[in-house]
Parts: structure tokens; sequence; C-alpha cells
């Protein structure tokens, strides 16, 4: 609830932890929780705020194919339902399919940009 403190308009906690599939871990420390729901948990608190840009590095690093899905499912509601821009860094190009717009990099350099004129929902992408 810290997190939801810093904004006039956060979204609702409990909400946004249904959300994440962790609304029974609540009263959880940090310690209590897996990897996982950590993770997790950084999603949530990054979206209770409602930000105009979400940085995410590897959001579905330690989560398996079905709850990573659901992240990045989560991800596109923020971007569709609240205007915010969300930039996911990761070395999992399946993930570039439900992206508008793919920068690559090599060497800390940008090698290519490309236009998505052909989402996919994150629920049909493979990796």
């Amino acid at each position: 609830a810290l997190a939801a403190g810093l904004v006039d308009e956060p979204l609702p906690v409990e909400e946004i932890l249904q959300e994440v599939g962790l609304a029974d871990r609540i009263d959880h420390f940090p310690a209590q929780l897996s990897g996982g729901e950590q993770q997790r948990v950084a999603i949530a608190r990054a979206a209770v705020k409602k930000p105009r840009l979400l940085l995410c590095d590897e959001p579905t690093g330690a989560l398996d194919n079905l709850t990573g899905k659901q992240m990045l499912a989560l991800l596109e509601k923020i971007n569709r339902e609240y205007g915010s821009t969300v930039v996911i860094v990761t070395h999992n190009t399946a993930i570039s399919a439900m992206a508008q717009r793919v920068i690559r990099m090599s060497s800390g350099r940008i090698v290519e940009i490309l236009e998505n004129k052909s989402l996919l929902p994150p629920e049909r992408i493979e990796w």
C-alpha cells in the first residue's frame, strides 16, 4: 500500500494483487515469498501507481510460461486501459510478437527498429 500512497489516484491494491494472483499473500513479507512471487509483487507495485512510463527488465524471467503470459497480459492491460507506455527489456525474443515497436540491440547499439503491424495477444505467445 506504500506505493499507492505516492500518487493521487492509485489503482486499488487488492485489485492489482488479484490480477497478479497474490491476493491471498497480501500480509506476507518479501522473505516469505518465492522469487516468482516477488517478481509479480514488483509488477503490482509499479502498476498500482498508473505510471506514464513503465520500464520492465525481464518481467517474465523468474516465472513459468503460464504466469509469464498472465503478467504480459497485465502489462498489455496497463498500456491499453491507462495509456501507460510499457518498455520491456528482455532476451526472450518471442515477447516481441506482442510489441507495437521492437528495438533490437547488439553490443549496446541499436541495430534495428521494427513496427509490428500484427500484434499477438500474450496468451498466444509461445516460448
